[in-house]
């Protein structure tokens, strides 16, 4: 989500700040990290000139690595991707990048004036890199990254697929029964609506109200996804609806190891970066659930005073058993980076198998309970058929 801040800078000026984050608090933060003093947060909706979902960041990384591993310097690989893009605004954006760089100023600084297009996340990579002189490793490191949590994505989305195409089908056709066989089934029992069961009656009253009130009805069908919509894209109502999921066992404890899983692997990638432990842990908390990212803050307050990272994190629920015996394996041998990123991958890959075994579930009964609906709807309009048949017995 896009916020625009009024912030005091170090140097005691105020300016107004674009910058793209999970929630309000996120943004107030992002903001206070780079020296700022922030004064007033609003939620912006227009879209920017360069949205983060439409700028390729992952390809931009790519095609960058390929360039510096040729050999290029750093700014005649930008201004040779400005050369190639074919949108005018993608090549407005490197065109920036490029003059700031000519300007003596490092690689992360013309990155954080983007904050729509790149994450902090992204920058704080960079800056890292900068202080070892390996880029191109941290690109590296970047790109697998993303590409592990775009995997994830993909393989949540192709599961939803199907079940998604059946709920569609199935309302489909339950609308089409009640919105247009109804109405004109329900004309045979006009005469006897009264002698029908009470559930016939129920439907044949809805046939007759379709009948009578098209329109309306018609027009309430189409507005409520309209509503469902705007009220999705409520940030607070997202977040109850966040909440309530969280709050039923099974799937709550699921998103539990997915946002662990990402803590694992950010702060992974970020301390094999070179990047320090507490600075890791408080970058990747913006990616966090606002109740991890609570109890996250904690465990690095016990880090900062000295005690262990599993201990810390165990500590405040934020270690799995798999992942408390990786970390200290981490802390014993001293590479708590490449251990996190192991503990990551092992918990991703138990996501995938619940994500399948879920699927495979859901589906059946999901088919179930839609044709346990359409053949309701039948049954209810032919009930009064079979009872007239056996009375004429």
């Amino acid at each position: 989500m896009r916020f625009h801040l009024r912030a005091i800078t170090p140097e005691g000026r105020i300016e107004s700040l674009d910058t793209q984050a999970l929630d309000e608090q996120a943004a107030r933060q992002q903001a206070e990290s780079r020296g700022y003093t922030v004064l007033e947060v609003k939620s912006q909706r227009g879209v920017p000139l360069v949205p983060q979902a439409r700028f390729p960041v992952q390809l931009f990384s790519q095609e960058l690595l390929v360039l510096l591993d040729a050999g290029l310097p750093l700014v005649e690989a930008i201004d040779t991707l400005a050369q190639k893009e074919r949108k005018a605004e993608f090549r407005t954006l490197l065109g920036r990048i490029a003059a700031v760089l000519r300007e003596g100023q490092p690689f992360s600084a013309a990155l954080e004036q983007q904050p729509v297009v790149f994450s902090p996340l992204y920058v704080a990579t960079v800056r890292a890199a900068e202080k070892t002189s390996d880029l191109a490793p941290a690109l590296s490191r970047y790109v697998a990254y993303q590409a592990q949590l775009d995997a994830i994505r993909k393989r949540a989305v192709n599961a939803a697929i199907y079940p998604m195409i059946l709920i569609a089908a199935g309302a489909l056709v339950s609308l089409f029964l009640l919105l247009y066989v109804v109405p004109r089934f329900g004309k045979i029992y006009e005469d006897r609506v009264a002698d029908l069961p009470f559930f016939s009656q129920l439907l044949i009253g809805w046939g007759q109200l379709v009948e009578g009130h098209a329109l309306l009805v018609g027009g309430v069908l189409l507005a409520l996804p309209v509503l469902v919509v705007f009220f999705l894209k409520q940030t607070n109502i997202r977040a109850k609806v966040g909440d309530a999921l969280w709050r039923v066992p099974a799937i709550g404890e699921r998103l539990k190891v997915y946002q662990l899983a990402r803590l694992y692997r950010t702060t992974g990638m970020l301390l094999r970066g070179g990047m320090p432990l507490v600075s890791a842990l408080g970058m990747s908390a913006e990616l966090l659930h606002p109740v991890l990212r609570a109890r996250l803050a904690a465990a690095s307050r016990l880090i900062s005073e000295g005690r262990g990272v599993s201990e810390s994190l165990e500590a405040n629920g934020l270690a799995t058993p798999v992942a408390m015996r990786m970390l200290v394996v981490g802390e014993q041998g001293g590479n708590m980076g490449e251990m996190m990123d192991r503990a990551a991958s092992f918990h991703d890959e138990e996501l995938a198998r619940w994500v399948d075994w879920f699927t495979r579930m859901f589906e059946p009964l999901l088919m179930a309970v839609i044709g346990l609906v359409i053949g309701a709807i039948v049954v209810l309009m032919y009930m009064p058929i079979f009872e007239l048949a056996g009375n004429l017995r």
